[in-house]
């Protein structure tokens, strides 16, 4: 049985700004090495595994030091007190600790890639017997492999409240270089407003996970199928000022805008931090990437963006 969380607060002092916390979870395999070193790398102190019974004696030993920006990693492996961590944040939140929590995500199929790659076992799996050599997972009989999937989804499960509560990024289809860039986008935007963030990609590698809104523009004319504006992106203008002259582009990017215009309020008076807003073509070079560009441009002034090019950045 775990210990109850200790109810004494972990206020800031009086004036001082808010303590600035970001809670880093996931799925096992999605990446939360990568993420807490890039956070580690843009000046936080990072703390990997803290037990949550312990996040409130740990914040209260770091008052005296308001000026550190924190980052903790939480996972299945404190399990037993992963109950009581949705109760302690609001606790927290209400106490005035600006908690961001940032939650990794990735397809079954990619997770299951990877533990092959890196041949160690799933934290809820059976360890392999002492001394015998790891296996890669496709060298496994089908029943250990249905193991190591029967273990993803149980992960899932057990941490599906906390995703709930926190920002997602998808890591499906990210090279490590490109997730650092994004923990480090998700933490310059900070938390005091929402963030809409505008991310392109390619339906043929699959909607992202982390997508609170999908739009599909592959019913607009494509500029793949003009020879000149093949090699080019939605970032170009030759490319911009060909989807431009289409009278059906500039009507669905108007009807977007009204559509997230009206219920941006609504969004914000539930306290949420992230909305992304997924808008996925064929190839994710080129419609796609010029309406998330068009998009943010837009609501720059109404709200804080960002922008992702899920395609674009995994070949740069």
């Amino acid at each position: 049985m775990s210990a109850p969380m200790d109810p004494t607060p972990a206020t800031p002092p009086p004036g001082a700004s808010p303590r600035e916390v970001v809670l880093v979870s996931g799925i096992s395999g999605s990446g939360k090495s990568v993420a807490l070193h890039a956070l580690e790398d843009a000046g936080f102190f990072c703390v990997d595994n803290l037990p949550p019974e312990l996040l409130r004696d740990f914040l209260r030993l770091e008052q005296d030091r308001q000026d550190r920006r924190l980052a903790i990693a939480v996972d299945v492996r404190s399990a037993a007190s992963l109950p009581h961590l949705l109760p302690l944040i609001q606790q927290l939140r209400a106490e005035g600790v600006a908690i961001q929590v940032v939650f990794l995500d990735a397809s079954t199929d990619a997770l299951v890639r990877r533990f092959s790659e890196t041949r160690r076992p799933h934290p809820l799996s059976a360890e392999p017997p002492r001394g015998s050599p790891a296996r890669r997972v496709e060298d496994h009989a089908p029943d250990e492999r249905r193991a190591l999937v029967d273990a993803i989804e149980l992960e899932r499960e057990l941490l599906a409240e906390l995703r709930e509560l926190a920002t997602v990024v998808d890591t499906s289809q990210l090279r490590s270089a490109q997730l650092r860039l994004w923990m480090r986008d998700l933490v310059r935007a900070g938390h005091n407003r929402l963030t809409l963030v505008f991310e392109s990609f390619a339906f043929k590698h699959g909607v992202p996970l982390d997508a609170d809104y999908v739009f599909d523009v592959r019913v607009l004319p494509n500029p793949h199928y003009v020879r000149e504006l093949q090699p080019l992106t939605g970032r170009d203008e030759p490319v911009a000022d060909y989807l431009r002259a289409q009278p059906e582009v500039g009507e669905m990017l108007g009807q977007i805008e009204v559509f997230l215009a009206r219920w941006l309020p609504a969004f914000e008076d539930d306290l949420r931090s992230y909305l992304t807003v997924a808008i996925g073509c064929t190839g994710g070079q080129h419609r796609s990437v010029y309406f998330a560009e068009t998009l943010a441009q837009r609501f720059r002034g109404r709200a804080a963006t960002l922008i992702r090019h899920r395609e674009l950045s995994a070949r740069e």
